[in-house]
């Protein structure tokens, strides 16, 4: 099942062409819009009715997918931006990041700790800890 209307069924269906795939391979697209059907080839989409079980259930099935890519790449953007800070600090690996992270929850926390603080860090020695300090206090 694709995501859209005519124009993506139809690029889909030319690269299944391209890879000889479009008989092996039955496809469809439900533009979001009106929730209409297409078929490969077809203009014009399905005669169907929006309450009709299967619509539901390709609305369902569409939705789901929307929720779980949202949900995948707004935990990759949180992952990324927290441990992107924290990889800027010279001598800070990914071990000491996620040890952590797992000791004060957040790099709110982390930007908020002392260095005697950051020195209950099981790893984090004197020296990085006066060295992350620095990095999140760099005038002072």
């Amino acid at each position: 099942m694709i995501d859209g209307g005519k124009g993506q069924l139809s690029a889909v269906v030319r690269v299944l062409q391209e890879m000889n795939l479009l008989d092996a391979v039955t496809v469809v697209s439900l533009a979001k819009k009106r929730e209409e059907i297409f078929l490969p080839g077809e203009s014009k989409p399905l005669d169907t009715d929006s309450e009709q079980p299967g619509v539901q259930l390709l609305r369902r099935v569409r939705d789901e997918s929307h929720r779980f890519a949202v949900s995948f790449h707004r935990q990759q953007r949180m992952k990324s931006s927290r441990r992107s800070r924290l990889e800027e600090i010279p001598g800070l690996g990914f071990h000491r990041q996620k040890q952590l992270l797992a000791h004060f929850h957040s790099i709110d926390y982390i930007r908020e700790a002392d260095v005697k603080k950051l020195t209950e860090v099981s790893g984090i020695g004197e020296a990085l800890a006066q060295e992350i300090y620095n990095y999140f206090h760099p005038n002072q």
